[in-house]
């Protein structure tokens, strides 16, 4: 599996671009998990009609975050 260039560290500038790379790392996972995109837009009105899917996609969101958040010292300089 090769990452996209566009996401070569998890280093950001500051917790706002941390989170934008969280919920592109997300989106990522789903990408790769199913590859068709009329699938995915297909199963797209399942889950957002399901509140507990929708809190699973901010637990994996807020992961990734933590894990961005440590590795930019929680941008303390």
């Amino acid at each position: 599996m090769r990452t996209p260039a566009d996401i070569a560290s998890l280093l950001t500038a500051n917790p706002d671009e941390g989170f934008a790379l969280a919920i592109k790392l997300s989106c990522l996972a789903v990408k790769l998990t199913q590859p068709n995109a009329e699938i995915r837009a297909s199963l797209r009105s399942a889950y957002e009609q399901d509140a507990m899917a929708l809190v699973a996609v901010s637990h994996v969101v807020a992961t990734h975050f933590a894990t961005i958040a440590a590795a930019n010292d929680y941008w303390k300089g």
